[in-house]
This record gives C-alpha cells, sequence and structure tokens, in this order.
C-alpha cells in the first residue's frame, strides 16, 4: 500500500516544479508586454529601439540556444545546465527590473533568452522524458501554465501600480517568483536523484524497448544525428508546428489590427476581442487537459483542424462584431490542442533523444520568425484582409502535411 504513494508523490513534485518554471516565464513576457509604455516613458526609448528590445534577444538567444540541447544532453548533466540556467535567468529579470538606459534594458533581454532556454526548454524535455506515455497531457498542462503565466502579466503590473510602485517592482517580484521556481526545480531533481538511489533499480529515464527516454545516453555524433532526424519523422512534426503557429501566436499581434483597419472596429472593442482571445485560450487549455485523459492527441488533432478549416473562413466573413467574437472564442478553443500535441509527438519522434528536440525547436524558431514578416508583407501590397484570408491555408496544410510518410 506504501509502495504507490512512493512512486507517485516526487513524480506530482517534478512537474508542479516543470510548470512553475513556465509560469514564471510567460509572466515574464506578459509583464514586459504590459508595462513596455511605461518603460518607454520610463528610458525615453524611441519606436526603433523598442523594435531593437524585441528583435534582438529573440534573435540572439535563438542563436544561442541551438547547441543547447547537444551540449546539455541529458540526466544528471542536463538537471546542472537547468539549475544553472535558472541562476541566470533570474539574474537577468532582476538585472531588467533596474536597467537605467536602453543598452541596460537590452543587456539584461539579451541574457535572459538563452538563460531561458537552459531554464525552461531544457525542463521541458527533462518533463517529456520522465513519462513518455503522457507527453501530450503533460504537454496541455504545460501550455496551461504558460498562458496563466502571460494573462497574469498585466495583472501583476495593474496591483503593482495600484500600490504605488513602478514596472521595476514587478520585474524584482518576477525574480522573486523565479527564485521559488528555481527551489522547487532543484528540490524535485534531487528528490528524483533520492529515490532512483532508494529504489536500486534502472533510471526511470532511461532508454529501453518501449521508448522511454534514456539518462545519459551519448551524443552520436552530427552525422548520425541527421540521420536520426531524417528517418525519425520528427521533420514533419517541426513543420506542422510552424504551420500551426501562424494561427497561434503569430495571429493575435495582428489580431486587433485587422479588426480596427479592416471591419472598423473601436479600439476598445479591438482590446476586448484580444481579451476574449486570451480568455478562450485558457479555457482551451482546461478542455485540452480533459480530452487527453479520454482521447487520442492524434484524434484531437484530425477534428480540430477540420473544426478550424470553418470556423476561421467563417470568423472573417461573418457580418457583426457580436458574431465575429463569438467565431474567435471557438476558433480558439479548436486551435488550443495544437502546440501541446504537436510539441508531444516531436519528442515522441525521438525517443531517448530529447536533447535533439531542444536544438531542433530552436533552429526551427529562427525560420518561424518569418511568419509575421509574410503577414506584414502581404498586408503591405494586397491588404490587411487578403493578408488574413491568406491565413484559411493553415488547415488545409494541416490536413496534407501529416498525410506524408515520415
Amino acid at each position: 500500500m506504501g509502495s504507490p504513494q512512493v512512486k507517485t508523490r516526487p513524480g506530482r513534485s517534478a512537474l508542479l516544479a516543470a510548470l512553475a518554471v513556465e509560469l514564471v516565464d510567460e509572466l515574464v513576457d506578459g509583464t514586459k508586454s504590459a508595462a513596455m509604455p511605461l518603460i518607454r516613458h520610463d528610458l525615453a526609448l524611441t519606436y526603433f529601439e523598442i523594435g531593437l528590445l524585441a528583435a534582438v534577444p529573440l534573435v540572439v538567444g535563438s542563436l544561442l540556444e541551438l547547441p543547447v540541447g547537444v551540449i546539455a544532453g541529458s540526466g544528471a548533466r542536463r538537471r546542472r545546465f537547468i539549475l544553472a540556467g535558472g541562476l541566470v535567468f533570474i539574474a537577468a529579470v532582476f538585472a531588467a527590473g533596474l536597467a537605467t538606459s536602453f543598452i541596460g534594458l537590452l543587456v539584461a533581454l539579451t541574457v535572459f533568452f538563452p538563460a531561458s532556454g537552459l531554464f525552461v526548454s531544457l525542463t521541458q524535455a527533462a518533463l517529456m522524458d520522465s513519462a513518455p506515455a503522457r507527453r501530450a497531457q503533460h504537454m496541455a498542462r504545460w501550455t496551461l501554465a504558460g498562458s496563466i503565466g502571460a494573462v497574469t502579466g498585466p495583472i501583476l503590473v495593474t496591483a503593482v501600480l495600484g500600490t504605488g510602485g513602478s514596472w521595476r517592482l514587478a520585474f524584482i517580484c518576477i525574480a522573486g517568483l523565479g527564485s521559488a521556481a528555481w527551489c522547487a526545480e532543484a528540490w524535485s531533481s534531487r528528490a528524483g536523484d533520492t529515490k532512483h538511489q532508494d529504489r536500486n533499480g534502472p533510471d526511470p529515464l532511461r532508454a529501453s524497448d518501449t521508448g522511454a527516454e534514456t539518462s545519459d545516453r551519448p551524443w552520436p555524433g552530427w552525422r548520425s544525428a541527421v540521420s536520426i532526424v531524417r528517418h525519425s519523422g520528427a521533420l514533419r512534426w517541426l513543420a506542422l508546428l510552424e504551420v500551426a503557429n501562424l494561427l497561434l501566436d503569430v495571429l493575435t499581434p495582428f489580431l486587433a489590427l485587422y479588426l480596427v483597419v479592416a471591419v472598423h472596429a473601436s479600439p476598445p472593442v479591438a482590446a476586448l476581442a484580444v481579451a476574449v482571445r486570451l480568455g478562450a485560450g485558457l479555457a482551451g487549455d482546461f478542455v485540452v487537459i480533459r480530452l487527453l485523459e479520454r482521447r487520442d492527441g492524434r484524434g484531437v488533432i484530425r477534428a480540430s483542424v477540420w473544426a478550424t478549416l470553418v470556423l476561421f473562413p467563417a470568423f472573417l466573413l461573418a457580418p457583426g462584431l457580436e458574431l465575429k467574437l463569438v467565431l474567435l472564442a471557438a476558433l480558439t478553443i479548436a486551435t488550443a490542442p495544437w502546440y501541446p500535441i504537436l510539441q508531444a509527438e516531436l519528442y515522441g519522434s525521438l525517443p531517448g533523444r530529447s536533447n535533439l528536440a531542444v536544438s531542433l525547436t530552436s533552429a526551427s524558431a529562427l525560420l518561424g520568425a518569418l511568419g509575421p514578416l509574410v503577414v506584414g508583407l502581404l498586408a503591405q501590397h494586397f491588404g490587411l484582409s487578403w493578408a488574413m484570408a491568406a491565413l484559411c491555408i493553415v488547415p488545409v496544410l494541416m490536413i496534407v502535411i501529416p498525410t506524408r510518410p515520415g
């Protein structure tokens, strides 16, 4: 009777620690977005400098993250990288709160991105390794934690301002929360090691014929790694992730602009639409968690893609703002399964090689940055309505791509 409890509790603590890490990471992004007008005024930033604050850390961070998965490996070595990255993560957030100039803030954010790769991306990989049979379920919880963090960011800024504080205090608070998440991650890692030693059995992350992950599988070399990726089907899942992202992260920044420019909505209504999307996203994440306990992930994806094939054109063609908001909420819920399931499938296509999945995700993020640029160019030459209509190709591609051999 006591054995199952010993087995369950460390797993739950590790899951909660991992979700805390993701929540804090997205909390930084939500806080930064909400506080940007205050930051601009306080540091006297130009619009060009604001653009640099968004672009430079993303590009530099993605480039630095490319070798992270390979270098960090797995097992105890990866845990050391996670904890080291977490310390830099906390320091970078604290430094951002203390920045008194554009250069100081740029340096802090540029350091933050690769630190996030170590602390957050490697934590995600470890979570995927911990229970190969429940990758999709864990990714659904991971996505929900991130959504909560993103929504909480503006709330934190509002609360801090309401108590007479500044945007700096919000970042310092997040550094404190990051420290708590780091301690939880360190404790859960140590508890996992102790559990393994007490059992005196095989490492639960070690590869087997059933597809579980390895705790210390050696790096196969670049040529072998390319061969593994090519024959694993991982590139298919990467392609699907980037295509899906066009109706996820790429759509959201253009949403308010589309409603104001193309639909002639007022700015407050456009802001309400963004709030509806965020709220529906949270609801969708909860639904996905329940669905994946009862349904196969690929079946859920197929159903959601067919629903999107109807909902997105309906959203664009709907005649009234009220109907558009209803369809937007339904569309957001329908696309909620895409990221967690596809990301879980990416890890599942590389059993024992989660380090490769981390590096591949960083590489595809560089290519994925072209998505907003393409939409912007289409809007520039043909108008925003046609640019949005072009995104109708997304569910079509998601139907076609999986039919091809991996």
